[in-house]
C-alpha cells in the first residue's frame, strides 16, 4: 500500500515573532524524503523538522516520483534503492522537469560508481548509509543555507534582477542557466555553483578546501578529489582548450581562480 507521511513542525508565538532571524528563514520550508525503510525515514524527519515547516515523507519510488516532479522543494533527499522508480531514475526526472530543486541522495552502497553516478545525474550531495544523524543535518543546512545564499534577493521598486558576466561567461542565478558568448551551456547543479561562485569572486585564489566550504557546505579532505574532478568537466565546457585554461586557472601549490575580470553587472532580459 503506498502512502505518504506528513511531518509538520509546531511553530510557538515567539518562533513568529523572531521569524526575521537567518536560523528561522529556513523554516519557511518543505523537504520531501523520500526512503522505503521506516526507522531511518521517521528518524531522519523527526530531525528535519528543526530546519524547515514540514517534512513529507514517502515510502516508495512511485509516490516519490509524483511528489518530487509536481511540487516546489526546499530540498528533495531520495534513497538510491527504492521500489518502483529508484532514486536516480528520480534525480533525472527533477532535472529535466522542473526549476532548479538541491537533491541530496542517500545509497546503502560506499561504492564510488554509486557516488559518481548520483553527482552526474544532478544530486547536490550523497551520504553513504549507515550515517550519523547529526552528519545528515548538518549536510542539510549547509545546502539550504548555500542556496539561501546563491538565490538573489527579489530588486526593489520592481526592477529586473542581475546577471553576472565576466570573460564571455554570463551567470543568470534567477534561471540558473550559464551563457558562453551568447551560447547556452549546460551544466549539473553542482557545476552552476562552482562556476557562479568563481564568477562572482573573480581573481580570488581558493583552496580546495574552501570551495568544498562554500559550494559544496562541507569541509573533508577525503573529497577534495572531487573538486578535481569538478574543474575538470567546468573547464571541458567552457574553455576554448581546456588542457590550456584562461578562465578557470590553477595557482599551483595553492588552488584555483577564476582569471577573467568582471564586467558590468547585467539586467536579465525580460521573461
Amino acid at each position: 500500500m503506498n502512502f505518504t507521511v506528513y511531518f509538520r513542525k509546531p511553530v510557538s508565538r515567539r518562533e513568529k515573532e523572531n521569524a526575521g532571524s537567518q536560523d528561522e528563514a529556513l523554516t519557511a520550508r518543505r523537504i520531501l524524503l523520500v526512503e522505503d525503510e521506516d526507522d531511518i525515514a521517521e528518524l531522519v524527519a523527526l530531525h528535519l523538522r528543526d530546519l524547515c515547516d514540514e517534512v513529507v515523507v514517502a515510502r516508495d519510488g512511485r509516490e516519490g516520483m509524483r511528489l518530487a516532479t509536481s511540487a516546489d522543494w526546499a530540498l528533495v533527499i531520495l534513497d538510491l534503492r527504492l521500489p518502483g522508480p529508484d532514486g536516480l531514475e528520480i534525480c533525472r526526472a527533477v532535472r529535466r522537469e522542473r526549476s532548479y530543486q538541491p537533491i541530496m541522495m542517500l545509497t546503502s552502497k560506499s561504492a564510488e560508481l554509486d557516488r559518481v553516478l548520483g553527482l552526474e545525474t544532478g544530486a547536490d550531495d550523497y551520504l553513504t548509509k549507515p550515517f550519523s544523524v547529526l552528519e545528515l543535518v548538518a549536510r542539510v543546512r549547509a545546502i539550504l543555507r548555500r542556496v539561501e545564499n546563491l538565490t538573489p534577493s527579489r530588486p526593489p521598486d520592481g526592477d529586473r534582477p542581475v546577471s553576472i558576466s565576466a570573460g564571455g561567461v554570463r551567470v543568470d542565478p534567477a534561471r540558473r542557466e550559464v551563457t558562453l558568448n551568447g551560447d547556452a551551456v549546460e551544466l549539473t547543479a553542482r557545476e552552476f555553483d562552482l562556476l557562479a561562485h568563481f564568477v562572482k569572486h573573480p581573481g580570488r585564489v581558493f583552496r580546495r578546501a574552501d570551495l568544498l566550504d562554500k559550494v559544496w557546505g562541507y569541509g573533508h579532505e577525503g573529497y577534495e578529489h572531487t573538486v578535481n574532478s569538478h574543474i575538470n568537466r567546468l573547464r571541458s565546457k567552457i574553455e576554448k582548450d581546456p588542457s590550456r585554461p584562461e578562465l578557470i586557472v590553477t595557482v599551483w601549490g595553492v588552488g584555483y581562480k577564476f582569471a577573467a575580470a568582471p564586467l558590468e553587472a547585467v539586467p536579465d532580459r525580460l521573461a
